[in-house]
């Protein structure tokens, strides 16, 4: 009997999300297991027995209700196991809050505990956490319509347990997930008119927290005084924003760990409403340091369900951001069409999703490296309802575009100075620091003749190559931060190339590998070839060598006439 219960349970939480198109056999399935779950006897709660003598647990379809431990507020039975799936209506979520706590207490929660998940009880990367002890869990707010609670209890020590009550969030409520969806009430039909709707986001810690309008159409009036949306908490006048009409609010970050989003309609006049993202913890960052690291939530363990997260690398204008993926375990592609349409990590050229893709990856290939075409560059992890893996860790740094070229005796480089602005032509320099940079126009050049600046010969590929090192020096306050570029040339071909040595350890097997980096500045063609005080690239010398070779030809020619003639 409790295996059966056991799979009810499972099934009714896997296909209560099921769209129109669900099988037939497996909808008549569903129905039959939740009429035997939430029918045992006239007018009881659904219940099932996981002890011996012990009924607890079971199915919570009502719009709300409350449900507690057993024998609550007595102390509750010893060796008992309750499981509780909390199903409302689709498209609505599920608010859970506890009136009272009480359960034996111990570090990690080993003995006696209640576990509260985003979905079915079943998935680890659901769970959004155990509690034991007498501080009350704060309230929780699914991301979907479907919430597990399940009780625990072993053989030794009983308290007076917990009761709780839930309800069908469709109008504001505590948000604390790492991310999650909030929207106008019967979204994305009209918004009803007399309403008010407060949303709490917080972050866990000192995390701050980002909302992200995705579509936006409420009554519009002069000064929002109609229907309008209230963020609280951002930076701004009084740190309050009111937002009304059609155009979409701009992203918002919130000063401190909690953001507050309130929305009020009057007597008349609607619209569609709103839909928003929300990501907090470590589900959204914002990177502006030329290098760095991060991973996904919890890794290297699972990362949770049903998340998205947000990560945004801005450097300053000139650079270029690359993106290495040094690690990847993430759902497998859908094995009908070999797409990542479940979990997935995505790259986009930009600092939204409707910036360019730059790449989709899931599984546990590694994909090559990516570049930005600007200095901003968005991350997105994407998780469904079920599977997960260990996630991803990635590395990142910031690239200089740069030209550079070479004759058969010389290197010239040329870098745009406003991609080093914080640099001055002293930190820029080849093979030694005698070997600076020039401000020549808007650029940073450098010409070295092979003999000088640290440059030597080198056998590649069975190839004779000149090579030396170009330093960017960001080192500031005591901190060393130099980033290393090798300069290649090879003189029979003139054929010029740079690649990252070094200025990163993160980027694991990457970093032994030199990557091509070679390319213009741009906007600087022109520049350099027409510009007032710049070098020319053009190398002369095989044009003087022809002419030599011509004029020799000619002597000779002169000569033997001359001779024939006496």
């Amino acid at each position: 009997m409790r295996a059966e219960m056991e799979a009810c349970l499972l099934l009714a939480a896997v296909l209560l999300d099921s769209g129109p198109g669900t099988h037939a056999m497996e909808a008549s399935r569903r129905q039959s297991c939740l009429t035997r779950i939430q029918n045992p006897g006239a007018d009881s709660q659904p219940s099932f027995s996981l002890a011996s003598g012990v009924k607890c647990g079971g199915v919570l379809s009502a719009p709300s209700g409350n449900f507690s431990s057993p024998n609550f507020p007595s102390l509750y039975p010893y060796n008992t196991e309750c499981s509780w799936l909390i199903v409302v209506a689709e498209g609505s979520s599920v608010l859970l809050t506890f009136h009272t706590f009480d359960l034996e207490y111990h570090d990690t929660c080993g003995f006696d505990f209640l576990e509260i998940y985003n979905g079915a009880s079943r998935d680890k990367g659901n769970l959004l956490g155990r509690f034991c002890g007498q501080a009350p869990p704060p309230p929780f707010t699914s991301s979907w319509h479907v919430m597990s609670v399940v009780f625990h209890s072993d053989k030794h020590v009983a308290s007076r347990g917990f009761s709780a009550g839930y309800q069908k969030d469709v109008c504001g409520g505590v948000l604390t997930g790492l991310s999650g969806i909030l929207s106008s009430p019967e979204y994305p039909n009209n918004y009803p008119n007399n309403v008010e709707c407060h949303w709490l986001i917080r972050a866990s810690g000192p995390a701050t927290v980002k909302l992200v309008f995705v579509d936006f159409q409420v009554e519009g009036s002069e000064e929002c005084m109609y229907d309008h949306v209230t963020v609280l908490g951002a930076p701004g006048p009084a740190h309050g924003h009111h937002y009304c009409g059609s155009t979409r609010p701009p992203t918002l970050v919130s000063l401190g760990h909690e953001l507050q989003v309130v929305f009020k309609s009057d007597f008349n006049i609607g619209g569609r409403g709103f839909k928003a993202h929300y990501f907090s913890g470590e589900c959204q960052e914002v990177f502006t340091a030329v290098r760095g690291n991060f991973s996904s939530p919890q890794y290297p363990g699972a990362y949770p369900n049903n998340i998205r997260c947000h990560w945004t690398i801005r450097l300053p204008p000139g650079y270029r951001v690359k993106v290495f993926v040094l690690d990847l375990g993430l759902e497998e592609p859908n094995s009908l069409t070999r797409t990542c349409d479940f979990d997935h990590l995505a790259a986009f050229d930009g600092a939204s999703e409707e910036a360019k893709l730059l790449g989709k990856w899931c599984g546990h290939h590694l994909p090559p490296p990516v570049t930005s075409s600007h200095n901003q560059l968005l991350l997105l992890l994407h998780t469904d309802r079920s599977t997960s893996g260990r996630g991803f860790s990635v590395a990142y740094i910031g690239v200089v575009p740069m030209n550079v070229s070479c004759s058969r005796t010389d290197f010239q480089i040329l870098i745009s100075a406003q991609a080093l602005a914080p640099l001055e032509r002293t930190k820029v320099y080849l093979g030694s620091r005698s070997c600076a940079a020039q401000e020549v126009g808007s650029n940073f050049r450098i010409q070295a003749r092979f003999d000088t600046c640290g440059s030597e010969s080198q056998r590649r590929n069975n190839t004779s190559v000149i090579v030396s090192v170009l330093y960017l020096d960001f080192s500031a306050a005591g901190h060393s931060d130099i980033h290393e570029y090798e300069v290649r040339c090879e003189p029979r071909r003139k054929e010029a190339s740079v690649h990252l040595l070094s200025g990163s350890d993160l980027l694991g097997s990457y970093a032994a590998t030199a990557e091509h980096l070679q390319e213009a500045p741009p906007g600087e063609e022109e520049e350099i070839l027409e510009g007032p005080g710049t070098m020319v690239t053009q190398d002369t010398s095989d044009t003087v060598f022809l002419g030599l070779c011509i004029l020799a030809g000619v002597l000779m020619i002169i000569a033997i006439v001359v001779l024939m003639l006496l």
